[in-house]
């Protein structure tokens, strides 16, 4: 079964643009990421799904439910970490996570207690003083306490210090070998290179690419960086080129052969040739698109 399957999912505020015929699969049990930079319509896509929004056209199915006509059965099965966290204030940590278990019929005091014990996070303290990286740390317990089938995580790790997202991480994947789907948002490329075995790339409301990260990282360019001088006028293939003192670095797609005898008449000292990551990928889809408009 699809965990999420979406049908010419299409949302408009008014006039304004949301997301456009929106067409996507993610498979029980996968653990997807979804790609754009802010305003992409990343956190549209997800509040359509919830039900937080209607959509304007097209419809979408989470476990083969219908997300409108049975939004409260959706709600059940899903775990949802919105990218930012707001709180009833004078609240403590503990009433918090109480009133989100409570809100699901179900006693989540025992992973509550694992997850906070993981996350670093003090129960007893009060929401108000809490500072960002904290607050989002409360959210995350809120989101997979209840251990739902779905986890659909917007932008999961701002305020998070870089031990923390290893630690909110390696969670997420126990959660997903064991069989849970995870739909991860963020405009962060290495953790979705990280974490995700699919993606899809999102630009201005409509999907430009979907396919496994490995695939969506493939491409015929690759980073060349080298120590030295050489003549490199004339050279089809050559992007993105940066200087630092006598280093050089660029993306190339066009013919090994010609650079190398080209780098052969130089005096190079130190070369390397790489994959490009899939940051620089992601920025060719974007610059493709724009110029298919």
């Amino acid at each position: 079964m699809e965990a999420i399957k979406t049908n010419k999912l299409t949302k408009y505020y008014g006039k304004a643009r949301g997301i456009i015929d929106l067409d996507l699969s993610v498979g029980q049990g996968e653990c997807f990421g979804f790609i754009g930079p802010n305003g992409a319509g990343k956190s549209t896509t997800i509040r359509t799904l919830l039900g937080l929004v209607s959509p304007t056209a097209g419809g979408a199915r989470i476990f083969g439910k219908d997300i409108v006509r049975e939004k409260t059965a959706v709600l059940a099965q899903t775990g949802y970490l919105p990218s930012e966290a707001m709180f009833y204030s004078g609240m403590r940590v503990r009433d918090v996570l109480k009133l989100s278990a409570d809100l699901r019929r179900k006693n989540c005091s025992g992973e509550a207690k694992k997850l906070c014990d993981r996350l670093q996070l003090d129960p007893a303290r009060k929401v108000d003083e809490l500072s960002f990286g904290n607050r989002k740390k409360v959210a995350i317990v809120c989101a997979l306490q209840s251990s739902p089938s779905l986890l659909i995580l917007d932008e999961p790790t701002g305020g998070l210090d870089p031990l923390m997202q290893r630690e909110f991480f390696d969670i997420i994947a126990e959660r997903n070998q064991s069989g849970v789907t995870v739909f991860l948002s963020s405009h962060i490329l290495s953790e979705v290179q990280r974490n995700c075995s699919r993606a899809a790339v999102i630009r201005e409301g409509r999907i430009i690419a979907c396919d496994s990260v490995e695939a969506l990282a493939k491409s015929n360019a690759r980073r060349i960086s080298l120590a030295g001088s050489a003549d490199l006028t004339g050279l089809d293939g050559i992007r993105d080129m940066t200087r630092s003192g006598n280093a050089v670095s660029f993306l190339y797609s066009g013919d090994m052969n010609r650079l190398l005898h080209r780098l052969s008449e130089g005096d190079i000292h130190d070369l390397s040739v790489s994959e490009p990551d899939l940051e620089e990928i992601f920025l060719h889809y974007y610059e493709k698109a724009g110029a298919d408009e």
